[in-house]
């Protein structure tokens, strides 16, 4: 009930490119998430999905995060978590897009799961290098296996919590973080804020599901207030934030 309540508010706050008079804005919206081009690599994008969807085989996870709303047990099937627990389509194909637009050299994501979205990321642009960080151990190993059988080799996957390996990370800057793991509000503020110091003038935070939940809701209204913070882009399902000083702060909610 939460979500549909967001929703029909968001309906009401939401604009297209008409409704932008940001230039960076308007060409992020109109080139990219508006772009209607059919990519070739969006075959091996969805293959990836499939492969994984065709696997019955049964593995026991370690949740570190919020829980989950359709899962009871800790016991499931591959491709029901590919089914439940993994980026759509859609998303995968404008993660694709937004690398491929920004061609950001060093990603970092929050929440490997089974690849899905690991794979896009590394796909939009052929010099980036991706660090994912997964924290369930099982998990971890049948996304790496997924990736070496699609051979998508510019990602380095690290396993283990994300409050554990964050500070280990040797990268000083990262140009995209792509936050997708442990949706509650204390968990978001805490991985965001221990990632600030990393972003740079053209960095880009992206955080899935800012709308799941009450809580992640009021996480997403407080990182908008950042005084780093300087752009904000509401589409729902994610949000977008960026840390351009040239730019006064000001926050759009775009449909797509």
């Amino acid at each position: 009930m939460f979500q549909i309540i967001e929703f029909i508010k968001f309906l009401f706050k939401s604009t297209n490119q008409h409704g932008v008079h940001s230039p960076f804005v308007y060409d992020l919206v109109t080139k990219c998430f508006y772009d209607k081009t059919y990519y070739s690599y969006y075959s091996t994008l969805s293959a990836y999905r499939k492969s994984l969807q065709k696997n019955k085989k049964q593995i026991e996870i370690t949740d570190f995060g919020a829980g989950s709303r359709v899962f009871k047990s800790n016991l499931r099937t591959i491709s029901a978590i590919a089914k439940n627990s993994g980026s759509s389509f859609k998303r995968t194909k404008l993660l694709f897009r937004i690398v491929q637009y920004f061609q950001p050299q060093h990603i970092l994501e929050l929440g490997s799961s089974l690849g899905i979205a690991t794979q896009a990321l590394a796909s939009g642009y052929s010099e980036s290098k991706v660090t994912s960080i997964e924290g369930c151990p099982t998990i971890s190993n049948v996304t790496t296996q997924q990736l070496r059988k699609f051979d998508v080799k510019n990602v380095a996957l690290k396993t283990g919590a994300f409050d554990k390996v964050i500070p280990s990370l040797e990268q000083d800057t990262y140009d995209l973080v792509f936050f997708d793991g442990n949706h509650n509000k204390k968990a978001t503020l805490s991985y965001f804020n221990s990632l600030i110091g990393k972003a740079h003038n053209d960095s880009v935070f992206i955080f899935d599901d800012i709308h799941w939940s009450k809580d992640m809701t009021e996480a997403w209204e407080i990182i908008k207030t950042h005084p780093k913070v300087t752009i904000t882009m509401d589409t729902f399902f994610w949000g977008l934030i960026f840390f351009r000083k040239e730019q006064a702060k000001e926050n759009f909610t775009i449909r797509l």
